[in-house]
Order: structure tokens, then sequence, then C-alpha cells
């Protein structure tokens, strides 16, 4: 069963208010030092046997400034997922390299109820954090959080959905095939998300690529299980999800805006049948006076712009209020 939507928001802010003690005591410098190291990391290429998160601080640093913007991009690709299957719930969930465990928070606010799940990551410290932020959310109360090496040689257990964010880009390109080889041989559903970078994309196409040929559909963004319309180095496929700026947000980056958007990429894909949507919301929609233009992925027709005017009546009234990675056209236009 799919959560209300008073539900999902209650989730949120309990992990907000959970997240906003997790740094007294912790000299704002050392907490500053911890984000700027891991934000290259973040950009950047790192090895695969050296993990992101070396301790307590780390994690912290890492929690409280990471966190919040993860669960929302999980969020958002999860919701999206989850309108291509209406009538689905995962039964179970593993979360590989789920760090603190933003992942679990993602599916626990998309889907009620409780399951098994278990998180899989190599940074005892963040396993042990996400295990304590956990206690702020019954859902997860029982959650498993082992530790495992992310690489070539981890064994993923059967579950109903697998989720991966922010991890890919952690891993070797060797490491990379390995490991989401493995999760399609576990999962019913995964989830895969990347920062939404050129260089996250093409690694989500790459495991996109891979899930369509294990036999997977894909579910979302892509209205197909095709090859992806954009031509290799002309653009990329990317969304944005609105996150809160913390305190530690604003200590690190400056500037006065009360919020950021978190670009990502991802994709979600399924061995069972799904209803993707007819078109996606490829970019932010442009509106003008009397019209809205919107840049789409289609099914049949790759990409293309369309526009939508006030002669379209509760069409326009819809575009109007369409956001980027919306579905298009909406399932019900208003009146």
């Amino acid at each position: 069963m799919h959560a209300s939507a008073s539900e999902a928001a209650h989730t949120g802010d309990t992990l907000r208010a959970t997240l906003a003690h997790l740094l007294d005591g912790l000299p704002p410098r050392q907490a500053a030092q911890a984000v700027e190291r891991l934000i290259a990391n973040y950009r950047g290429r790192i090895p695969t046997d050296a993990p992101v998160l070396r301790d307590r601080s780390d994690v912290a640093a890492y929690a409280a400034y990471r966190m919040p913007a993860t669960y929302e991009a999980v969020c958002a690709a999860l919701a999206a997922f989850a309108d291509a299957v209406p009538d689905w719930a995962p039964g179970s969930h593993v979360d590989v390299g789920g760090g603190t465990g933003a992942a679990t928070w993602a599916v626990a606010a998309t889907w009620g109820g409780e399951r098994p799940v278990t998180v899989l990551d190599w940074a005892e410290p963040a396993l042990a954090l996400g295990r304590e932020i956990a206690a702020a959310n019954p859902a997860l109360t029982s959650v498993e959080w082992r530790r495992a090496r992310i690489g070539a040689q981890l064994a993923v257990d059967a579950a109903d959905l697998v989720t991966v964010s922010y991890v890919l880009n952690e891993l070797t390109e060797a490491d990379r095939g390995s490991l989401v080889a493995a999760v399609a041989a576990a999962a019913q559903a995964v989830v895969i998300i990347e920062p939404g970078t050129p260089d996250g994309y093409a690694r989500v196409i790459e495991a996109r690529d891979r899930l369509v040929a294990a036999g997977f559909h894909i579910a979302a963004p892509c209205p197909h299980s095709a090859a992806c319309p954009i031509v290799p180095g002309s653009d990329w496929c990317h969304f944005a999800a609105r996150v809160s700026r913390s305190s530690l947000h604003r200590q690190v980056k400056g500037g006065s805006l009360s919020y950021e958007d978190e670009k990502f990429s991802y994709v979600a894909a399924t061995r069972f049948p799904v209803a993707p949507a007819p078109s996606r919301v490829v970019r932010k929609p442009q509106i003008r006076k009397g019209q809205v233009l919107l840049e789409l992925c289609t099914a049949e027709e790759g990409l293309r712009r369309e526009n939508v005017t006030k002669r379209h009546g509760p069409l326009y009234r819809a575009a109007r209020d369409a956001d980027w990675g919306d579905a298009w056209p909406p399932s019900e236009p208003r009146d």
C-alpha cells in the first residue's frame, strides 16, 4: 500500500528532526572540513577499496549534510516508480551501499507498513549511526544493518526491491558491472540513483542497459525500454528535488536561501510488467503568457517539445502545474 501524503510528510519531518541533533558537540570547523572532503569524493572518483566514511565525525557530517538530499532524491525517484506500479508494494527491501539509511527512509515514506529490510555497507560507523537514526522510525526498527564490501564479490539476498543510491560513483567500472549483475539476479525491482551530472547519467545509462539485457522492463523515468534518445555527449537526463538547507549547508556553502535543488539521475526497472508514463517532462517547464513549453521524452517520438496553450483548457491548467520530472499528460487533467 502506498503511504499517504501526510504519512510521507511525517516521515520526512521525523528524519529532519532526528538529523538536527547529530552535530551536537562536534566543532563546526571539524564538521565543515569533513563535509568538504566528502564533497570532493562525491564529485570525483575514489578507489573501490576506500570507504568514504571513516569515523563518527565523518558519518555525523555526512548524515547532517548529505542524507536529506539523498532522501529527497530517492523519494522523487520512488514516487515516479510507484506511479508506474500502482498496485504493487515491496514485501522486502535491500539497500546496497545504504550508509546511514536514507533510501530505507524513502521507501518507508513511499509505501506504508513494515517489511524486512537489509542495509549493506562497508563503513561500520555509517551502519551504527544509521541504526541509531532509524530508531526514530517505527517502520525501521527491525532493519538488519550488515557490513559488506560493496564490489564484485558482494552477495545480495533475494528481495522484492533493491535500491542502489549514490554508490556506483564509488566503484571501478568492473565492480559497477558486477554489482548491477548481482542486483539484477536478486531483485524483482531495482532503483538506481546517481548524481545528476553527465558522469552520473552515464553510469545510470550503463546500468539501465545491463538491466534491460537481463530482462527487466523500465518503469521510470523513461516511457520505454528502448535506447535513450539522447545523443551521447550532447546532453544528459537528470531531475531535481527540493531540499531544505540546514545550518551546516549554509555554513559550508554560504548564501541565504533556505533550500537548494538536488540534481539526480535515476532508473527504475522491474521483472514484472509495468505501465510507464506516456511521456516524461525532462526539463523545467517554460511558462509564458498564454502558453507552457514542455520538453518531453516520449515512447514513440523520442525527445520533442510540446506547446500547451490556453485553448487546451484543462490540459493548459495541468501544464502550468507540471513540474520537471512529472509524467505527461497527467492521468486526470483538472477541470
